[in-house]
């Protein structure tokens, strides 16, 4: 098994996590186990799922085909919107923890805030500092938080975030939010690093955008001789992110994991910055209720 291991972000509890992970979403049950196994033989110790995936289980299962010792791994799980609420977080919590056959998580998110609903936000929230303070998860956190929905959770909580977790990419680098947590002490990690998976429009509409495939980020790729997805991954990391791309590709779980060879310059990192275009490719997180992904 590879050492060659991702460095560490620290968070506002004093643990640390990976820098970079293997994120599972929309990853079939057949091929999560796989994909989990070979993260962690190519060096992975951030596994990120959530039980919307469908395949937490399986994901307990690619770890204990790895034989990796459990305390080596870092396992990220979340509740989902339709069991917010007191009577159900927990619940769903524990069915979490059975599915990965685990005795605790190390981060266990809110999956996405329910602005018409955010009483039940915080209600659920205050849960699951409950199981942080009972050692079931190490560390608690929220997804696609905006600074107005962190700013009414904490004023309500007494435990700050330790990670948001967003869709954040070059065409969408969230930098007020990423201001703000770090103003706060919340790690930024990044659901979509690399946004190759999206298509954006310009304002001429006949035509669109693939970040793979952008000018700048070609030539810093071959600069480096690198392709542009890892070349994005390696921005994340020299600002302080935490990426998780998702694949169930050998080669490309490998070719992700490969990125602590190089560096990039200021300049380089400044022409990625300057992709920012504005436009989410997920949904906006004022705008999710609980009936939105039905």
């Amino acid at each position: 098994m590879t050492t060659n291991l991702s460095p560490t972000l620290q968070l506002n509890n004093g643990d640390t996590m990976p820098a970079l992970g293997l994120g599972v979403a929309q990853s079939s049950p057949e091929d999560t186990a796989e994909a989990v196994r070979t993260a962690i033989e190519a060096g992975y110790r951030l596994i990120d799922t959530a039980a919307a995936y469908g395949n937490e289980r399986e994901v307990g299962e690619g770890i204990r085909q790895s034989g990796i010792d459990r305390k080596e791994l870092f396992v990220t799980t979340k509740l989902w919107v339709t069991d917010f609420g007191e009577h159900t977080t927990r619940s769903a919590f524990e069915t979490s923890l059975e599915k990965l056959g685990l005795d605790y998580v190390d981060l266990y998110l809110l999956h996405w805030p329910l602005p018409a609903e955010f009483a039940s936000t915080i209600e659920s929230y205050k849960i699951v500092q409950g199981l942080q303070e009972e050692s079931l998860t190490c560390a608690i956190g929220v997804c696609n938080f905006t600074p107005d929905h962190l700013t009414q959770l904490m004023d309500a909580t007494t435990v700050v975030p330790a990670v948001n977790q967003v869709e954040l990419h070059p065409y969408f680098p969230q930098r007020e939010l990423q201001t703000f947590a770090a103003q706060h002490g919340i790690i930024t990690e990044a659901w979509s690093p690399i946004g190759g998976v999206n298509v954006y429009t310009t304002s001429d509409t006949d035509k669109q955008r693939r970040v793979l495939e952008e000018p700048a980020l070609r030539a810093i790729a071959e600069a480096h001789g690198k392709t542009p997805a890892q070349v994005i991954l390696r921005w994340h990391l020299q600002q302080g992110r935490c990426a998780i791309p998702k694949s169930v590709n050998a080669g490309r779980i490998a070719e992700n994991f490969d990125v602590f060879d190089f560096e990039l310059s200021p300049e380089e990192l400044s022409a990625i910055d300057g992709l920012d275009t504005g436009t989410r490719g997920g949904p906006d997180p004022d705008q999710v209720n609980s009936t939105t992904f039905s």
